[in-house]
């Protein structure tokens, strides 16, 4: 299955939160999208709210069905709670935390300075967007790219770094400082429904 390209605005409406991160999507219209939007009927099956909350998930972090899947795997081979170490594993993806760290203003922004080679982790050029950074690495943004316009742009506009990750906005350097906890992670997410619906 291809990634999803189309409108997030859309998306977001669709499942009535902000996927980008910014709010902006609901503010005029806070409803479905669509010629009934705003009477379209609430009432949902078990079915049919696991899906739509596992849908919230993945496309809050852009990813494919296999890639989001794999993820959920490698979190049930960790100890803990299945449900937090899968979102722990999402949130330490490369073009995550380097959305975090403010060095872009979307997650999508992200990924495309990730796959075009801005970003180095401990000094080594990474250029693969799903990359699993481990505590206490540093990404950084090439020395070639210290001047992009869109880098110098997110920054200016981000006013929030999570406690978890450490930015230095001289060196345009973030450190992932350790792993998140629940309470630092996406607040409307059930993520107890989405190991429901895989585990069926």
């Amino acid at each position: 299955m291809a990634r999803y390209t189309g409108s997030l605005w859309k998306k977001s409406r669709r499942y009535g939160i902000s996927l980008t991160g910014t709010g902006k999507e609901l503010e005029k219209r806070p409803y479905a999208p669509g010629q009934h939007g705003p009477n379209q009927r609430k009432k949902q099956s078990e079915y049919g709210l696991q899906l739509q909350e596992k849908q919230k998930l993945r496309f809050m972090y852009g990813l494919t069905e296999r890639q989001f899947r794999r993820i959920f795997d490698d979190a049930a081979k960790m100890k803990g709670v299945h449900g937090e170490n899968f979102m722990i594993l999402l949130e330490s993806r490369l073009d995550n935390l380097v959305y975090r760290a403010g060095l872009a203003r979307t997650r999508r922004q992200a990924r495309q300075l990730v796959g075009h080679g801005h970003i180095t982790v401990d000094g080594g050029q990474v250029d693969i967007p799903s990359y699993r950074v481990k505590p206490g690495q540093v990404i950084g943004v090439r020395e070639k790219s210290q001047n992009l316009d869109i880098v110098a742009e997110a920054i200016e506009v981000n006013n929030f770094v999570p406690e978890y990750v450490t930015f230095d906005e001289n060196k345009k350097e973030a450190t992932y400082n350790r792993y998140p906890e629940r309470s630092e992670l996406p607040s409307e997410i059930n993520e107890a429904l989405i190991v429901e619906f895989y585990s069926r």
